[in-house]
């Protein structure tokens, strides 16, 4: 199966020609919307919403949800409102791919309205439940359906076992210590050196310490199958509140580092006294003429219009990296430059969604939700409930975060991978190039998967994974510079 956005890079199906023209048939109701404003005398009606085709009511969908987050940026809730009632009309949890992305940013854009009301959102998300190992399933579903964590693993220990070659103590910490079976990777690969394994220590850094137990009781029956000394140390803490000395780093030992999807947490501490700059109105600018100028929904999106719509790369699109003071994303990469590691990996998600206004996160998060929901609608039907589990606990929670969340509690902090390479480069850090064979072993992966649309490329000496042309995650190495 393909979803909306297909092979095309998450540019949506060519629907204007280049003259401006619509390209569909005269009757074809799409020629109505670029047009009209967004009115509720115009939703009373929904019968040409149902004449629609896919396409159609996509590029109508991403209309409308853009639209409707300028209305919000602008104040104007009654027009937010109007739209968000006709998108309720078109989108749909179990729809294709435009209308499933659609149910939850809409979602994500209801909730940052009701915030405006600190006591109707407080009321009504009272009797919310957390169930912690729902979290825990649905984390441990996304890394089976998707190559991303374990071409991340493959590269992680390939980049370790390099860094530790002769190494006869070696202290591994997991920053985000979820997933055993990628230190039971290591430990089978450790075995088989030729000088033998080494002493190993995993220190966990988890805040769920279930999560932790579960880990170290498969690690040490690992080892202990293997004959390799083995010991594992347990850090109950979140990242944020982690103190490094728990970590138990011992002179003699040679440390590795593995994070995965966590730093950018940290940069919501970063921000955690900065007032969120006002959001930025339009100025005047006709997003439906936009519409109408643009060839695809990506050239519409990734275009640097000058009402703020999509970040330029020059704009404060993102946390600044050391501005006055020390920040908490410093002075925990310079603790970890203390613990002197020789090597850390980093894997992160290849995005721009730390942008200071909406619309700026809003055109970034689209595209990147967009690729992962476009995987899933070309790997699982659109009844599985294991997909729908992953687009609405985990994915969707992510997208509410990312639009609908301000200050510290806005964690889905993601950035592009040069911004990371800054920030190293400025706690001390130099990367270090991934080896062929950790390149070959994670293109080997990706060819396991029968989906065509994965990819594997290299940029500066790191990983990207991607889906078609998008990049989606990378994968970097450091070592301290001395």
């Amino acid at each position: 199966m393909k979803g909306t956005f297909g092979s095309s890079s998450i540019c949506f199906v060519t629907m204007l020609q280049d003259d401006g023209s619509s390209s569909v048939t005269s009757s074809s109701p799409i020629q109505i919307f670029p047009m009209m404003s967004v009115s509720p005398s115009f939703g009373s009606s929904s019968q040409w919403l149902k004449e629609l085709k896919s396409e159609e009511r996509g590029l109508y969908l991403i209309h409308l949800l853009l639209a409707c987050a300028n209305h919000v940026a602008a104040g104007s809730l009654e027009n937010a409102n109007i739209a968000l009632d006709h998108i309720s009309q078109l989108a749909s949890p179990s729809g294709d791919t435009m209308q499933r992305i659609a149910s939850y940013f809409t979602e994500a854009i209801a909730d940052r309205i009701l915030r405006s009301w600190p006591g109707l959102y407080k009321a009504l998300r009272s009797t919310k439940l957390s169930v912690v190992s729902e979290e825990i399933l649905v984390r441990k579903m996304f890394f089976e359906i998707f190559p991303f964590l374990k071409v991340a693993f493959v590269v992680t220990n390939q980049a370790i076992i390099e860094a530790m070659e002769g190494e006869k103590m070696v202290h591994i910490v997991d920053l985000n210590a979820a997933e055993p079976l990628q230190w039971r990777a290591l430990l089978q690969d450790l075995s088989a050196r030729p000088e033998g394994p080494p002493h190993l220590r995993i220190t966990g850094v988890h805040q769920q310490k279930e999560v932790l137990d579960q880990m170290a009781h498969v690690l040490t029956q690992e080892a202990e199958k293997l004959d390799i000394p083995f010991q594992f140390n347990q850090v109950v803490s979140r990242l944020e509140d982690l103190d490094v000395e728990k970590l138990r780093v011992k002179t003699g030992e040679a440390l590795g580092i593995s994070s995965v999807m966590q730093l950018h947490t940290l940069l919501a501490h970063d921000n955690e006294k900065r007032s969120p700059l006002p959001f930025k109105h339009s100025n005047g600018v006709n997003l439906h003429r936009a519409l109408v100028n643009q060839n695809t929904l990506g050239e519409f999106l990734e275009k640097d219009m000058a009402n703020g719509c999509s970040p330029s790369n020059d704009t404060a699109s993102s946390s600044p990296l050391c501005s006055t003071g020390s920040t908490k994303m410093d002075s925990f990469l310079n603790a970890l430059w203390g613990l002197s590691p020789k090597v850390m990996v980093v894997t992160e998600q290849d995005s721009n969604h730390n942008g200071t206004t909406l619309m700026e996160r809003l055109s970034e998060s689209l595209h990147f939700y967009a690729a992962l929901f476009d995987c899933l609608e070309s790997t699982l039907p659109r009844t599985s409930l294991e997909r729908l589990k992953v687009e609405k606990m985990l994915l969707g929670e992510e997208i509410r975060n990312i639009i609908a969340c301000e200050g510290i509690e806005r964690k889905e902090r993601h950035e592009k991978l040069e911004k990371w390479f800054q920030r190293f480069d400025t706690s001390g850090f130099g990367n270090v190039p991934l080896s062929y064979y950790a390149m070959l072993q994670a293109r080997r992966l990706l060819q396991s998967y029968s989906c065509e649309g994965y990819k594997i490329k290299e940029e500066n000496g790191c990983v990207v994974i991607c889906w078609q042309d998008r990049a989606l995650f990378s994968v970097s190495s450091w070592r301290c510079r001395k």
